[in-house]
């Protein structure tokens, strides 16, 4: 990069940080309160208690109490949680030299009300969020355990999985995949390639996750131009000190696909300091359908990580490190490469699979409670060095190395009357290298930067939302000419309270994308993707324009949300297949052409008695070329879910039936998909004790043993999806 870009972007850094974070006030008024379990006022130890407009969190000690000293005199949302237990929150004001008080009774585990840092950059109600989010806790998400992520969000709102196999699957959010979909880990880019190929999966274990976040629509303004389609976040939390030791320990067994895992953690406190660790793997064998197993379809994931960190009331900073690794088989993909090799003829086919491993280091600091303009800051620093393997049998026969740096420092402006907000500055270095059968690309080192700010006004009967990024991206590939994007990305939005516990939240968004290195620079045979495929180092800018409306309710009986939405994308890059067929197969250009993606999703949760609760949802997509009015390739079909959850003290039972239409609208190169009905069971059990909470669950999938294809899949046509099983999950929290 030129020095003087160089000199501009160092300057625009130190502009920022240089801000006055000073000007420290303080206020005598403070909140305290008890948490007890409802109908036995037991005092709960180690219970959550977040104020969630300050993002201060404390825990509640041997006797249920809390207590929050400090707090400058305000009205906030206080929000209580605990695994196990449904969410509980209130509206408290603190006054000047006050004592505010705020009691909580938690129930066991039921429709709950959550806290989303995904959606703004910052803690808030999810139901109060400008965009729709979906979030799945450590509980559900022992229930949902699979070895790669896309696996695990299967089926939620709005979400469907694209796979080559269950080791490589990845979400796809309203229709996009790829680098239109991002991954994170606590804020911060995974590292992986997942998004290059339809053979690479996104190898995160949801037992060590607290929680799981996906947002859905644009989130181009905090995240980045490639989050057009939505984000996914997965959450580890050590985000505040406690005393003394917590931990979980989970383990998972299951039949169909011969499943085997565990996963333990600790976090251990004492004064300002917080010590963690953890680790855990998990085994599946080769999957069994209705009409017999499908071969090389096992999988394996191993991981590691430990930390520690310093937490005051104003400053704070952490340190950790990770390791995952791992291997998985490509079920089929042995019977491209023979054609590929042999065109057709005899040959000799060797199983292919897929080893990885990734090192993870993550640095945080900054400060917060300032009570000047700038409140908080926080500056994420993460080194991932990924690399990967694909194997024929037990020869080497490509290579990928991926290394990234990324930094992220996010300015919180302290809430005045009306106006809250954040801005900050975001920037990252890769180096991607690979060798062997499938180097489609050559070397290529990516670097890019970002500005961005979000603004959110407060006028009581409605509030607005708007905010705008500004991102360069560079890349120097070798041999070949570099190319430059700058893009201006904004959006804004109206948040419009209509009744008790009911909203309307509109927003549009104006999106900005840099092509993916995939997309400028692949030639060659590609069996991940099923094509021959040519990239065009001189493709332009993606630019969209979207629109969202959403209308949102929640109260003790009643809880719904109905999603709306409109993508106009002009330049929308993707593979246009010319008729040709090269090293046995379809040969693909990376071409451009406007599109347009329509849809919709309505989730209703029905009360009829406070223990029983009737689930109702249903989303679609409809996405095409606009001029040929050609529907794009492995859109999700229309799907609904009916079902009912019932409860009585611990012990709680989840039938739920799931549909899918036909999927009709086809790409010139898919194959149409039959409709399908799925008969699903989850039933728990939870045991609560002072210091310990056991839960123990069963979740039994595919009861009918219903013969089903995914239309996501590269691999539809010749394996369809697990049949009738059976997973059993145990998992202990102690505090």
């Amino acid at each position: 990069m030129p020095k003087k870009r160089n000199d501009i972007r160092h300057t625009v850094v130190l502009v920022l940080l240089v801000i006055p974070l000073s000007s420290f006030g303080q206020t005598n008024a403070s909140l305290r309160g008890v948490v007890t379990l409802t109908g036995k006022a037991t005092p709960l130890h180690g219970v959550t208690v977040r104020i969630v407009e300050l993002g201060r969190a404390v825990i509640t000690d041997e006797k249920g109490a809390y207590e929050f000293p400090q707090v400058p005199p305000d009205t906030y949302t206080v929000l209580a949680r605990m695994d196990g237990f449904q969410d509980v929150g209130t509206t408290v004001a603190v006054e000047a030299g006050s004592i505010a008080t705020a009691d909580f009774q938690l129930r066991l585990l039921g429709v709950r009300e959550q806290i989303t840092v995904t959606a703004s950059g910052r803690e808030e109600v999810a139901l109060q969020s400008f965009q729709t989010v979906t979030i799945l806790d450590s509980v559900q998400l022992v229930g949902k355990s699979h070895s790669s992520i896309g696996e695990v969000l299967e089926n939620q709102s709005g979400v469907a999985k694209r796979s080559f196999g269950p080791g490589s699957s990845r979400p796809v959010i309203r229709g996009f995949d790829g680098d239109r979909v991002m991954i994170l880990q606590d804020g911060l880019r995974t590292g992986t390639v997942s998004s290059q190929s339809g053979d690479h999966g996104e190898p995160i274990d949801a037992l060590s996750l607290e929680r799981l976040e996906v947002v859905k629509g644009p989130a181009t303004l905090l995240y980045g131009s490639n989050a057009i389609g939505g984000v996914v976040n997965a959450l580890t939390g050590h985000d505040h000190p406690h005393p003394g030791l917590r931990g979980r320990v989970t383990g998972i067994g299951g039949a169909a696909n011969a499943q085997g895992g565990g996963n333990a953690g600790f976090e251990y406190g004492v004064g300002n300091w917080l010590v963690w660790g953890g680790g855990g793997g998990q085994r599946t064998g080769d999957y069994n359908t209705p009409i017999g197993k499908i071969q090389n379809s096992k999988t394996r994931v191993r991981n590691g990580s430990g930390g520690f960190g310093w937490f005051t009331d104003r400053t704070f900073f952490s340190l950790g490190y990770g390791y995952d690794d791992g291997r998985y088989g490509v079920p089929f993909a042995s019977q491209f490469e023979v054609e590929e090799e042999a065109g057709g003829g005899e040959a000799e086919e060797e199983q292919i699979d897929l080893k990885y491993r990734k090192h993870k280091v993550p640095i945080q600091f900054g400060f917060r409670n300032l009570e000047s303009f700038v409140d908080g800051f926080r500056l994420s620093l993460k080194y991932t060095d990924w690399h990967h393997e694909e194997l024929e049998g037990d020869l080497v026969t490509t290579v990928f190395d991926n290394r990234q740096f990324v930094y992220r420092g996010v300015f919180e402006q302290q809430r005045s009357a009306s106006l809250s907000g954040s801005f900050g500055f975001e920037g990252s270095r890769r180096n991607f290298e690979t060798q062997g059968a499938e180097a489609l690309s050559p070397p290529v080192d990516q670097n890019g930067f970002a500005v961005f700010g979000l603004e959110e006004v407060d006028l009581q009967r409605v509030r607005l939302q708007f905010g705008g990024r500004l991102e360069h991206n560079r890349y120097d590939p070798q041999e070949l000419k570099p190319r430059t994007f700058t893009g201006f990305s904004g959006a804004a939005g109206v948040f419009v309270p209509l009744w008790e516990g009911g909203v309307f939240v509109t927003n549009y968004t104006r999106s900005y994308r840099t092509p993916a290195l995939e997309e400028l620079y692949n030639n060659g045979p590609h069996i991940g993707n099923l094509t021959f495929e040519i990239g065009d180092h001189d493709l332009t800018r993606e630019l969209g324009d979207g629109i969202e409306f959403s209308l949102r309710h929640s109260s003790s009986r009643v809880r719904g949300e109905a999603n709306l939405y409109y993508y106009n994308l002009q330049d929308f890059v993707f593979l246009a297949p010319t008729g040709e067929i090269e090293d046995g197969l379809i040969e693909a250009e990376y071409s451009q052409a406007d599109s347009r993606f329509l849809g919709g999703e309505l989730g209703l949760d029905l009360g009829v008695h406070p223990n029983f609760w009737i689930n109702l949802g249903l989303d679609v997509v409809d996405a095409q070329l606009k001029e040929s009015n050609t529907p794009l390739p492995r859109i999700p079909p229309l799907r609904g879910r009916v079902g009912f959850e019932a409860q009585y003290k611990g012990f709680r039972i989840k039938p739920e039936l799931l549909l899918a239409n036909s999927q009709e609208d086809l790409f010139p190169t898919e194959t149409r998909t039959a409709g399908y009905a799925l008969w699903n069971l989850s039933v728990s059990y939870t045991v609560v004790q002072q210091h310990l909470v056991h839960i123990f669950s069963l979740n039994a999938f595919n009861l009918g043993n219903r013969l089903y294809r995914n239309h996501l899949s590269f691999i539809k046509d010749l394996a369809p999806e697990i049949g009738r099983g059976v997973r059993f999950g145990y998992t202990t929290r102690f505090f």
